[in-house]
């Protein structure tokens, strides 16, 4: 068997600025995603860890992580992160996103979503256990951008299952999370002139126009609460439970 990737990379042309993905079936019958890159193609597992690897037994390094920080705690030392587990933490990081923008590019909105939840949840630990600022602020400098992803898989999702007014609820709950990280870092003035920002609102007032949605129920009871309209927040509250309880 020749070990040229000849064969992956026929008819697949490499496009820049484009995501190219695809899903096929391995030798043994499991699934792959690959990726289409300049020089050839990555190739990544569609569960676990992208690159099929169990890290000290774990499913994730960041499961290891986990592991390591509670026995410290049990033993009563503060856990830190050393320059190893830096080093292993970033290839974990890149990994997941590779593979979240291939199943954001796939429409696969609900695998997308994963792993975004689990370079946030990360980003979580490593802001708690980092060794410096400068490393904690290397990752928290991509969170708006994984909020951002995240915000676009759950607001197709919930097209995709014809709940309109989910998918702007869903963008208006991104939008408060972009706006926490940017006060955080004192950059809330400069929030509605950020480019993700900006296609969040895009989006979101596309689907109000294309189906007839002025405010959904959620936020008519965010309204009826700030005016002190305590009524008919009771009426909408029992509209929101009632309409859960159907799901």
């Amino acid at each position: 068997m020749g070990q040229d990737i000849d064969g992956a990379l026929r008819g697949w042309e490499f496009k820049p600025a484009v995501v190219q993905a695809r899903l096929v079936d391995a030798g043994d019958g499991r699934q792959v995603l690959q990726m289409r890159v300049d020089l050839g193609v990555l190739q990544m597992e569609i569960t676990g860890r992208p690159d099929g690897m169990r890290p000290h037994g774990s499913a994730t390094y960041f499961d290891y992580l986990r592991h390591q920080a509670a026995q410290s705690r049990r033993s009563e030392h503060r856990f830190r992160l050393n320059e190893e587990q830096c080093m292993e933490a970033d290839r974990e990081f890149l990994q997941f996103y590779h593979r979240r923008i291939c199943w954001l590019a796939l429409r696969n909105y609900d695998r997308a979503i994963q792993d975004a939840d689990h370079n946030l949840e990360f980003m979580d630990f490593v802001k708690t256990h980092s060794p410096n600022e400068e490393y904690t602020l290397s990752h928290e400098q991509y969170r708006g951008f994984v909020i951002f992803h995240r915000t676009q898989a759950s607001a197709a999702l919930a097209i995709e299952k014809n709940s309109p007014e989910k998918a702007i609820d869903n963008i208006n709950d991104g939008l408060q999370r972009i706006r926490e990280f940017f006060g955080e870092h004192g950059m809330e003035d400069r929030m509605e002139e950020d480019a993700m920002v900006q296609e969040l609102r895009k989006m979101q007032q596309q689907i109000r126009d294309l189906h007839d949605i002025e405010l959904t129920v959620r936020e008519q009871l965010d309204q009826a609460v700030a005016t002190e309209d305590y009524e008919q927040a009771a009426r909408l509250r029992d509209q929101l439970k009632r309409a859960e309880e159907d799901k």
